[in-house]
């Protein structure tokens, strides 16, 4: 039989399923990945360890049904929206650590904090058409305000001899072994590079980099970020990209020459695992008279891919420009349509942060159960509660407790990096009971949040019937269960709900291999199609006292997010008037 591997690269570990023909995971592996985080906001990694890690996880999962290496027919690679540096001339990683640029790492984590500065400079000076692929507004998460900050902090001579790559190219660059840039950023219309999607042949446009300082990237034909793309056409998910080398099929127990797609970033992978599971949501959550999972019934799902942030993915077959929401971006997963990104910059790691940082953490952990996870625990403390206070609702017990959560900064839709946090209904109390309910407040938040990014959506013009959420966050039945009645759509969970994002780079594994003289072969759609797997749903409430509980909560968190925005301007006013 044959097979395909996915690789996906995620912010804590690199994983790798292998799937059938008929789409079923029939091995997986997963290998940690290192993280330094030399400074407050800053994270790095090394694309040397990232690589050990996608090999042992790679051959764990052959190892775990005795997968015969012969019958791997195409590879897909996915990774975080990361900016990889290497040497334009030897290949060689280049050292991304301040301030001696001396150490392994030479990746800049997506999460990375470091170019707020760099992020304003670009805002205030970069071409208002061009910007409107990002919202109006680009992201310290983006790599090109990374790119700024290495002109800005590394000695020029070092500067001038790096070369830059999305995360997941640099993947597909090590695997084939080519000599090819074409896999460079000046490649990627992907939430992590949106730039040169405005119809420009060479990708990037010459007086935008020179507007921000980086000028110096458009000398010897854009070399150091892809060259000039003469043909103005970019791959889309999983097209051929290239055949994996002998040195890298080597390092992976794998036959040299196997199809390699082209990568996206994880989330996108994550939408091609996700929005095409089958499930009949019946009239009103359907475009009606199009048969059930026929490509088209995608443009009213929006994907929620969840792990340590959230990213939230449309499609539509026309540009729809959504304020401080990434894209419109051309061909990104399906040729001839665009897609469209919002996302909360932490959600998994915010549930962490909150629950691990309150005084009760460790009496909760103390009570767990054997094989008990804190937040299954949690769960089962908030339905005590709400049993012994004869509560309608888990809703009820934090009526008067409003956590806004953006800890992190806020990547849309109001796409500020000063965002912080906020609570109404702060008491002394520090007992577990104090904790379950910072903790259900959290997920109110984030379904609160994804609300406000589905209502941002839907005004700009997107058709969104029902959710489509994978990710590790979906085994929360109280989130997904928030998250279907705020936003008042069925939430589907695919059947492979941890393994998505894995699964997703596997079909573009297969599109790989499909490929034809032409370099097309199979369409995704149709390989999506033929190997998802049914999923099942959640639909949102009908009892109306939560509803309009929910409706009140809404109202104080967006009152929340502008009241604070307009606290910290007052202030700054002040401050300013100093000088």
């Amino acid at each position: 039989m044959d097979h395909y591997i996915g690789i996906d690269v995620g912010t804590g570990s690199a994983r790798a399923c292998i799937i059938n023909s008929a789409g079923d995971i029939v091995g997986e592996g997963s290998e940690n990945i290192d993280r330094q985080d030399p400074e407050h906001g800053f994270h790095e990694q090394s694309t040397t360890n990232i690589w050990q890690s996608v090999c042992i996880s790679v051959k764990d999962a052959l190892k775990e049904n005795n997968t015969d290496p012969g019958s791997i027919r195409g590879i897909g690679f996915d990774a975080t929206c990361s900016l990889a540096v290497f040497h334009y001339e030897t290949d060689e990683p280049v050292s991304v650590t301040y301030p001696d640029f001396k150490s392994e790492q030479n990746v800049i984590l997506w999460l990375d904090q470091r170019p707020i500065e760099e992020t304003m400079q670009i805002n205030n000076t970069a071409d208002p058409d061009l910007l409107r692929y990002v919202g109006s507004k680009m992201s310290p998460e983006m790599e090109i305000c990374k790119v700024l900050w290495l002109k800005n902090h590394m000695p020029q001579e070092m500067f001038d001899k790096c070369s830059f790559y999305d995360l997941a190219d640099a993947l597909v660059h090590i695997a084939a072994g080519t000599e090819d840039k074409s896999f460079q950023i000046a490649d990627r219309k992907s939430g992590s590079m949106p730039v040169g999607i405005d119809g420009s042949v060479k990708g990037w446009k010459e007086n935008f980099l020179r507007a921000i300082g980086l000028g110096d990237l458009a000398q010897d034909g854009y070399k150091r970020i892809g060259g000039v793309n003469k043909s103005g056409e970019y791959r889309s998910a999983g097209e051929l990209a290239g055949h994996l080398c002998e040195k890298a099929a080597s390092d992976l127990g794998l036959p040299p020459g196997i199809p390699i797609g082209s990568g996206v970033i994880d989330a996108y992978a994550g939408w091609i695992g996700t929005v095409g599971a089958k499930v009949d949501l019946g009239p009103g959550h359907m475009i009606p008279d199009v048969p059930g999972n026929d490509e088209a019934q995608a443009l009213t799902r929006l994907a929620a891919v969840a792990g340590t942030s959230t990213c939230h993915l449309a499609l539509s077959p026309d540009q729809i420009f959504v304020d401080r929401i990434w894209g419109p971006f051309h061909d990104v997963v399906l040729p001839g349509y665009c897609i469209t990104e919002g996302g909360q910059t932490a959600t998994g790691e915010l549930l962490r942060h909150v629950v691990e940082n309150h005084p009760a953490y460790g009496q909760a952990k103390y009570s767990m159960g054997p094989g008990e996870s804190i937040y299954d625990y949690l769960d089962g403390h908030l339905k005590d509660m709400m049993r012994g206070q004869n509560a309608p609702f888990i809703s009820y017990l934090a009526r008067h407790f409003s956590f806004y959560g953006d800890l992190y900064g806020n990547r849309s839709p109001v796409a500020d990096p000063s965002m912080a946090g906020s609570v109404i209904g702060l008491t002394s109390d520090n007992s577990v009971d104090s904790l379950a309910i910072y903790y259900y407040a959290t997920l109110e938040f984030i379904a609160l949040q994804t609300k406000h990014i589905v209502e941002t959506m839907s005004q700009a013009g997107h058709r969104l019937k029902s959710i489509f959420m994978s990710g590790s966050q979906c085994k929360n039945e109280i989130l997904v269960a928030l998250i279907a009645s705020a936003c008042n759509r069925p939430v589907v969970i695919p059947k492979y709900v941890d393994s998505a994002v894995c699964h997703g780079s596997a079909m573009m594994g297969a599109k790989a291999a499909s490929a034809t003289e032409d370099g097309r072969g199979e369409k995704l759609w149709d390989i999506m199609n033929r190997m998802s797997k049914p999923g099942r749903s959640v639909m949102p409430t009908q009892d109306a006292r939560q509803k309009s509980l929910l409706e009140a909560k809404y109202r104080i968190f967006l009152e929340q997010c502008n009241t604070q925005q307009k606290y910290r301007k007052s202030i700054d006013e002040v401050v300013n008037n100093w000088a």
